[in-house]
């Protein structure tokens, strides 16, 4: 497999360039206490857009997580957009303190992408999945199995990117896209799907296994 080159590294630059000048700036002005305050905004904005590498599961059939968080809600409901069917639909939590990028579930074509604009609930609440900011992104697996992916902006999170189009072939554990700053990612897998998951888990985008195809 080729090795991927990260888009995050475009998306951070503005950010970690601004707060630097922003933190020599401040020292200059030999205010400790604004100056402590200025380091630690950009150390937190550096820390927020780490992009760690990840060992990606490579058993055929398998589904990890589109992103790091945790499993708020796992519950069977109805996708609108593109399965027009029931589901199982996996809630992922992020917080400000965890990675931001997206990742592919699993290798196939993407079949479509949805975007919505909406309002910016907090993302652990039941209304984020329906009332919020949202993009989702059909796939469809070489095996004919066909799931949704949904970045969901949170209360704090105003930019959601996504750097996939239809019909791009893709491959599981590949960054596609981020939400700055705080967020929720919903998972719509088909009735069946063996979970390997529980509410409350903690998992890794691109590294935890959510679950296998029947």
């Amino acid at each position: 497999m080729a090795k991927e080159q990260s888009p995050v590294v475009r998306e951070r630059l503005p950010f970690l360039i601004g707060v630097t000048l922003l933190t020599v700036a401040v020292a200059f002005l030999k205010m400790a206490w604004l100056t402590v305050a200025v380091a630690a905004l950009a150390l937190q904005t550096f820390w927020f857009f780490r992009d760690p590498d990840r060992i990606i599961p490579a058993d055929e059939g398998l589904i990890v997580s589109p992103a790091d968080g945790k499993i708020i809600e796992i519950t069977e409901a109805k996708e609108e957009r593109f399965l027009k069917d029931r589901a199982i639909k996996v809630s992922i939590f992020l917080n400000l303190f965890d990675v931001h990028v997206n990742r592919i579930p699993c290798s196939g074509r993407i079949r479509g992408i949805h975007y919505q604009p909406g309002k910016f609930l907090a993302a652990n609440k039941d209304l984020a999945s329906t009332e919020n900011e949202q993009n989702a992104i059909f796939l469809e697996t070489p095996s004919g199995a066909q799931l949704v992916f949904v970045q969901v902006a949170g209360l704090v999170a105003r930019r959601i990117l996504c750097w996939v189009k239809e019909g791009d072939a893709v491959e599981r554990g590949f960054r596609f896209g981020m939400i700055r700053f705080g967020s929720r990612t919903d998972l719509f897998l088909p009735l069946g799907t063996k979970l390997k998951v529980k509410p409350g888990q903690k998992v890794k985008g691109g590294s935890s296994i959510i679950g296998a195809f029947k």
